[in-house]
């Protein structure tokens, strides 16, 4: 087992079984990747803060943390992708809406759809691509299908 896996073993270990704080949830995230808690907007540094602790389990999001589980009610998909860029090695870094950035294995982690297409990400967690990366998405590996590793 990897260092990464073995610490993402520990803590799925520390999370599990932490109880629901509170049948409400307190904090939304809108359909651009906004962050609100209690109607109140946050701030990106609290949002990025935040999106450590988020997990997508069986469709629903929660904040959770060694000792509390929070539910965060998503209107969509929980980031929004405006930037990414291919690597060498054919993997992807993502950047989202709130200043965030992820590594995606390859192509194979996109959903491509009629009108969208989304990235699966780590703890559940997807990403559907803003309209910028949608275009520049279809112009670069679907157009073209030389181009696709």
């Amino acid at each position: 087992m990897s260092d990464k896996e073995a610490a993402c073993h520990r803590l799925h270990k520390l999370t599990d079984g932490v109880s629901l704080c509170d049948d409400k949830a307190l904090f939304d995230i809108d359909q651009q990747g906004r962050w609100f808690y209690q109607q109140e907007a946050l701030p990106d540094k609290f949002c990025r803060l935040f999106t450590t602790i988020l997990h997508g389990i069986d469709g629903h999001y929660y904040l959770i943390t060694p000792v509390e589980k929070v539910r965060v009610e998503v209107e969509a998909y929980p980031l929004l992708i405006v930037d990414y860029e291919l690597e060498q090695d054919g993997a992807f870094k993502v950047s989202t809406s709130i200043g965030t950035q992820y590594c995606v294995d390859n192509y194979q982690c996109f959903e491509i759809h009629e009108q969208d297409i989304f990235v699966l990400l780590a703890r559940g967690l997807s990403a559907k691509l803003g309209r910028a990366c949608y275009y520049r998405f279809i112009e670069q590996f679907l157009l073209d299908d030389d181009d696709i590793s």
